[in-house]
């Protein structure tokens, strides 16, 4: 109890600092930052060789400020400690290489597989740095190609709905009637459907609402290919 009013100061001093306040005491006072053996290049590249493994994954992100950097980490960790082993400013296979290339090589051999995206600079990376490792290419990104690959179609056929829509109402007008477009069973038009199309095509079918099912229904009716993309 004699310990309380000491603690109770603290509480109140914490809580009266700013953000910015706070991560400053911490990085200048409280932390290990200013005798780190990687403050010097920390901003330009980083390397955790004890966070090495079997199966490592590599790839590109984007900080706050908009910098690129490309991010090695250890897949056995699970995001937890020891998830980092290398991060290095950019995206240019050379500057990826010359960061790897510190890990003394009997551990590189180790590695034996690396989960990547489809890029050649990081193909480059891995095949010069963990010449032992097989490329798998991340699940993610292959679903990702597909469906901007069926996004892509859905645009198109909306702008070709759309230019024929606008056709239709300039022939109507000069024969002077008005343009009712069709209006489909579940009460969308054609270019409504395609436009309320857009996120059930980025879900999987059995994530599907009713409505969604309907929709999905009627749009694969008009543009089949939009299935089979």
């Amino acid at each position: 109890m004699d310990n309380y009013p000491v603690s109770a100061h603290l509480v109140g001093l914490f809580f009266q600092m700013d953000g910015k306040q706070l991560q400053d005491q911490y990085k200048n006072y409280l932390s290990d930052f200013q005798s780190w053996d990687q403050k010097s290049h920390a901003e330009q590249w980083t390397l955790f060789t004890d966070n090495i493994s079997e199966k490592l994954s590599i790839d590109e992100t984007s900080f706050s400020n908009g910098e690129l950097y490309t991010i090695v980490s250890n897949k056995a960790a699970k995001g937890k400690k020891g998830t980092i082993l290398a991060t290095i400013k950019g995206t240019k296979a050379e500057d990826i290489i010359n960061v790897l290339e510190r890990i003394p090589l009997r551990l590189r051999n180790k590695v034996k597989e690396v989960t990547m995206d489809m890029a050649p600079n990081m193909a480059k990376a891995i095949q010069r740095c963990f010449r032992n490792a097989r490329r798998v290419i991340d699940r993610f990104h292959v679903q990702k190609l597909a469906y901007d690959a069926v996004q892509e179609l859905r645009i198109k056929y909306r702008w070709e709905v759309l230019d024929e829509e606008s056709y239709k109402i300039t022939q109507a007008r000069k024969q002077g009637e008005s343009y009712e477009p069709e209006i489909l069973s579940n009460g969308d038009t054609l270019k409504q459907l395609l436009a309320r199309s857009r996120h059930l095509l980025f879900k999987h079918p059995s994530r599907w609402s009713e409505s969604q099912k309907y929709r999905a229904e009627l749009l694969f009716l008009r543009f089949p290919l939009l299935k089979s993309v």
